[in-house]
């Protein structure tokens, strides 16, 4: 984040319109991300040759956007799209290939509990996602929401590992009876495990999951993000206002501080 876009970044500003620094610097930011959807994610693809049937690539976006912060099932995705498992995979190598889009995968060192196999999926940025993603009567609004802070937290991580260069790797957890911790970071200069909540107030059932996970790895530290604006401790788990955790992070600072 350049220091001109930290200066204006707000929480709310930011889920709805994601930290492409050219979106940020238009008056009508709406069209500027309908532009750059419409001139790299589609017409990219198309004039670089990478997918044969655009028709189809875009119906792939629009059902990926439903995948955003969820498991990865890449035969339902197919099912959904009318395509073949092997076209499906062929177009997540090209989203990965060009950076618009990452997979996660599940934490597994040492582990007790039966976990599921799917990596879970994000696109790079959250304007984005919500730009593809349809809404309709039958869509709650938390739902899209809660998926779209996921992701500015996930770009948020991903890119203090990479300017920290601490040899940290970004995961997730979960559990085949569906516990779950939104991301892991582990490497050789630390271990934390952070849950994100779009609500304003937690309960005791909020860290839950996080609780689980220190149970099985009492070594990592657990902090639970959400949409408040008062840093708690529920079942000795710190909770911090989301949006002071991202503008607190720098690069080769400790997480949570």
């Amino acid at each position: 984040m350049g220091a001109e876009l930290g200066a204006r970044f707000d929480l709310l500003s930011a889920l709805r319109w994601g930290m492409l620094p050219v979106v940020w610097g238009e008056e009508d930011r709406e069209s500027a991300l309908g532009a750059y959807l419409t001139a790299y994610l589609r017409e990219e693809v198309q004039q670089e040759g990478l997918a044969r049937n655009t028709g189809s690539f875009s119906r792939f976006l629009e059902a990926m956007s439903f995948s955003h912060g969820s498991l990865l099932n890449a035969t339902e995705v197919a099912r959904e799209c009318q395509v073949s498992r092997s076209t499906v995979e062929g177009y997540l190598s090209i989203l990965e290939d060009l950076l618009l889009g990452f997979r996660l995968p599940v934490f597994k060192r040492r582990a007790t509990r039966q976990l599921t196999e799917h990596p879970k999926f994000y696109f790079f940025d959250c304007g984005v996602y919500r730009k593809l993603r349809p809404r309709g009567p039958l869509d709650r609004a938390d739902e899209v929401s809660g998926a779209a802070l996921e992701g500015l937290v996930a770009q948020h991580l991903r890119a203090w590992i990479a300017y920290s260069q601490n040899d940290s790797t970004l995961y997730y957890w979960r559990t085949k009876s569906g516990v779950e911790v939104d991301f892991v970071i582990y490497g050789p200069n630390g271990f934390t495990a952070i849950e994100v909540k779009s609500s304003s107030r937690v309960e005791r059932r909020d860290v839950r999951s996080l609780r689980t996970f220190q149970e099985d790895y009492p070594e990592a530290q657990a902090i639970l993000l959400y949409g408040g604006s008062q840093p708690l401790r529920v079942n000795d788990i710190p909770c911090l206002p989301c949006e002071d955790f991202l503008r607190n992070l720098r690069p080769g600072t400790e997480l949570g501080k």
